[in-house]
């Protein structure tokens, strides 16, 4: 159509028409995002005055950008001192999270009020990416698979009790006789290749729990499970800590989780071997079940148990997995860091030598009839806990099932609540000269010891009804190990061409949230011919003992054929 005079055609009017109905449009949407802006950091800036001090959240990513790169426990620390507060609120975008930074306010709020803190905040990595799920009876949209991260309910009741059949307190004390063979064998493969003290405690931790699971020992360093759990326990760790990279930024972006993981690899890397995780724990308790289901070991526990609850495969996969969680990483990082806080103050040994060699002697290794009189080498035990705890921010998060206060401020229901173990047990005031390994804090009588909220002097565990499960037999355990390696050896630091030794830095951990001492040579050294041979001896005996566990494990081989490798 022409233009005629000054009129203007119509697919031109069409035009116009639709292109300031486009710039309304946009521009109706800028001021809806704008005022959903404004409300929202409105909400955060409301809570910011109503919950405990920290620093002032920005909109949208909070205080996400203030994280650094490594170890944002000791950022906590700072943070908490700087705010002369020992509760402090730190904004993981548009979500608030509490640290608590000494050992009386996590007592106050975690420990005294127990049922309140009992449950689980939100986790989108850890749950959601990692197909966890975290139902209990009132969050029913994702199936609950796993008692570590399920809210808390009926359902999590269920799994605690079931993880009890495992690892309870009652029960772990029919484990002492085959932990302490494997605990001999240490000592034993100690003499022939100190060098790979890593791997000995790595297989030591794993067999036990291999045992306690399915009836089987694991008793070579080179046994895939050994590398499958360890990996497996660590990525976990990985994923619990606080970040401002992926995937970790998912907490800071929830919205971003529901993208395609094939379209977007490299910020989902890193769940694979979480998921593959579930599938390799089921496979190793399905074929122990179906080896020999009579025989008394937790996966048949659980598979007996599977029709009166209802258990699914993938709660079966994770209550198996957890038993390894419980102890396997987190037994063999401690007793790494136990080489290393005997290579660091070697002035803390030679007590712990003049006990064992009054109690003990040089012709048999320590046993737990002797603990009531190994008073020090226990506060050794205590201290190597307490000095560098291994799930170093108290494990998972916990979260108020209802509104709480602290000293006046608010906790908002379902606010990610984290126990700062780091700053807890590096607190001057409880422990003075926090960074000195000194076994005589845990003395009654000695000068160093100080006033704490709980019995242990420690809260290496975690609190409440969510501390860990494995607690007892990682501390049965961890005690009769330590007892015995420092009865056994002189630990020493490594040496270099020269013969000059080599200085070991204490504070050269891993990131994760179960952190571990990055490698350093060290020297086991037989105290005496005598003890050499009990060694030896013992080494033997406990091999024939465990030999009743020997079996090899088809559904492994099996596994890693079927599963690549990488994350």
């Amino acid at each position: 159509m022409a233009v005629v005079g000054n009129t203007i055609g119509l697919p031109a009017l069409s035009r116009v028409f639709l292109s300031n109905l486009l710039i309304i449009f946009i521009a109706l949407l800028l001021a809806v995002g704008i005022g959903w802006l404004l409300v929202d950091y409105g909400r955060i800036l409301l809570l910011h005055r109503k919950m405990p001090p920290g620093p002032l959240p920005l909109p949208i990513i909070g205080n996400t950008h203030l994280l650094p790169e490594n170890k944002p426990w000791i950022y906590f620390e700072k943070l908490s001192k700087s705010l002369n507060s020992p509760v402090i609120t730190f904004w993981i975008g548009r979500n608030p999270t509490v640290w608590i930074n000494d050992a009386w306010s996590a007592s106050e709020l975690l420990d005294k009020k127990a049922a309140i803190y009992a449950s689980r905040p939100r986790m989108v990595v850890f749950a959601e990416l990692t197909n966890m799920g975290q139902s209990s009876d009132s969050h029913a949209k994702i199936p609950g698979s796993n008692l570590v991260t399920m809210y808390y309910g009926d359902r999590w009741r269920v799994h605690r009790k079931l993880t009890h059949l495992g690892v309870g307190l009652q029960k772990v004390r029919n484990y002492r006789p085959f932990q302490n063979d494997e605990s001999r064998i240490i000592a034993y493969e100690l003499l022939k290749t100190p060098n790979k003290y890593a791997a000995h405690f790595e297989r030591y931790a794993t067999s036990v729990v291999s045992i306690i699971g399915f009836g089987r020992r694991v008793a070579s360093i080179e046994d895939p499970i050994i590398t499958e759990v360890i990996a497996v326990m660590q990525k976990a760790a990985d994923l619990n800590v606080p970040g401002k990279t992926f995937p970790m930024l998912f907490e800071t972006f929830p919205l971003l989780a529901r993208l395609p993981p094939d379209w977007f690899p490299l910020l989902f890397q890193g769940l694979g071997k979480r998921q593959r995780g579930q599938q390799f724990f089921y496979a190793l308790t399905e074929e122990a079940h179906q080896k020999d289901p009579h025989r008394d070991c937790y996966a048949n526990h659980l598979f007996n148990e599977a029709p009166k609850y209802g258990l699914r495969q993938d709660e079966i996969s994770s209550l198996s997995g957890n038993l390894f969680g419980a102890g396997s990483d987190t037994s063999s990082s401690t007793l790494i860091t136990f080489v290393l806080a005997c290579c660091a103050f070697p002035e803390a040994l030679s007590t712990a030598w003049e006990e064992l060699d009054r109690v003990v002697g040089h012709h048999r290794s320590p046993s737990w009839d002797d603990e009531p009189e190994l008073v020090y080498t226990k506060a050794f035990m205590k201290e190597v806990f307490r000095w560098r705890s291994v799930a170093i921010i108290g494990g998972q998060p916990h979260a108020p099932v209802t509104d709480d206060s602290w000293n006046g401020f608010v906790i908002p229901k379902g606010t990610w609540t984290q126990g700062n173990v780091w700053a807890i047990h590096h607190n001057d005031r409880d422990f003075p000269e926090p960074d000195t390994f000194k076994p005589e804090r845990f003395l009654k009588d000695s000068s160093d010891s100080r006033p704490f909220p709980n019995e242990r002097g420690y809260m290496t565990f975690g609190w409440g009804r969510r501390a860990c499960s494995g607690q007892g037999l990682a501390e049965q355990g961890t005690f009769i190990t330590v007892a015995r390696l420092l009865w056994a050896f002189s630990i020493q630091k490594g040496l270099d061409d020269q013969g000059r030794e080599i200085p070991v830095d204490i504070f050269n951990y891993t990131n994760g949230l179960n952190m571990r001492p990055q490698p350093f040579p060290c020297r086991f050294t037989p105290r005496s011919d005598a003890i050499r041979r009990a060694v030896e001896q013992e080494g033997i005996q406990a091999l024939e003992a465990l030999s009743i566990y020997n079996g090899e494990s088809e559904r492994i081989g099996q596994f890693f054929q079927k599963n690549n490798q990488g994350d």
